[in-house]
């Protein structure tokens, strides 16, 4: 090859690249456009498209169904916290088709969670679910998503506890409902309502295992409340005194007190030094205690 023909080359190779990568870039900028313009052009009218789709709108809705879990996708992968179209695309498709039950259990999922991982809207989650709720009545595990986003989520634990208390009433419902219904309702400090449930678990169980995890709970929250009890006592001890009761006793000998009270298994209530009353150290009830707060 002459040195003339070989610059030839040269010059014809760069001028091809050249053009190959101002082509790539042409590519790439109306890809990105065409995805822009498929969210911008999104039809939201759910009433709409159910009128426009006929007998086909259950088939539409598991169109629009995989289409929010693939723009969930896309955005999750591209970390990407804008999740605008999510709650119109789970709309759509539960319109469309009101019985789409994973539509309403990983939308209102996706709509929960904090960013990045989710939308952050767990109010547009428990709509979801309620509409689901509306449509599918005999479903209670509604019940147990609508729980959770309250307990997780929006920290309301008295809604959380009242939605697991409704779909227990579901025949079909794991027993597991109710006792989820009564744990959060004394985390909650809703005391009686927790007794209330957990005696109905234990008159209600069969195993034994179950009957006797219900009654420790049972013993805990009288403990529970025994212990806040003294504490208002300590209070009004500091009033008197000026300082903090270490001792029961001291309770006893200001007249707060007959005789030092005792948990339901017969151990004495103790004051630590900071005087806040708390099970006595030698009682079985404490290690309950200790093993059910590892489950919170």
């Amino acid at each position: 090859m002459t040195p003339r023909n070989s610059i030839l080359l040269v010059f014809v190779l760069v001028v091809g690249f050249t053009a190959i990568w101002h082509l790539q870039i042409a590519i790439d900028a109306q890809r990105a456009a065409i995805l822009q313009e498929r969210d911008d052009l999104l039809v939201t009218s759910p009433k709409l498209l159910k009128m426009a789709s006929l007998e086909y709108a259950p088939l539409l809705a598991d169109i629009y169904w995989t289409r929010a879990v693939q723009y969930y996708g896309q955005k999750h992968a591209g970390n990407d916290p804008n999740l605008m179209l999510l709650w119109p695309l789970l709309n759509i498709a539960t319109t469309l088709d009101p019985n789409l039950l994973p539509a309403y259990r990983f939308g209102a999922m996706f709509l929960s969670d904090a960013a990045p991982r989710g939308a952050g809207r767990p109010d547009l989650a428990v709509e979801l679910i309620e509409r689901g709720i509306q449509a599918n009545p005999d479903y209670w595990r509604f019940y147990e998503d609508l729980g959770f986003i309250y307990y997780f989520d929006m920290k309301d634990y008295a809604k959380a506890s009242q939605a697991f208390l409704d779909g227990s009433k579901n025949p079909n419902a794991q027993l597991w409902m109710k006792v989820m219904a009564a744990k959060i309702a004394a985390e909650g400090e809703s005391f009686e309502t927790s007794a209330f449930l957990w005696h109905d678990v234990y008159q209600s169980a069969t195993d034994p295992s179950t009957k006797q995890g219900a009654l420790d709970h049972l013993q805990l929250l009288q403990a529970q409340q025994a212990c806040m009890q003294l504490d208002e006592l300590g209070d009004e001890y500091e009033k008197r005194t000026g300082h903090r009761a270490t001792r029961i006793s001291q309770f006893v000998q200001e007249g707060l007190l007959r005789g030092a009270p005792v948990d339901p298994l017969g151990f004495p209530y103790e004051l630590g030094d900071d005087g806040k009353a708390h099970l006595n150290a030698k009682s079985p009830l404490l290690e309950k205690q200790k093993q059910f707060a590892q489950f919170k």
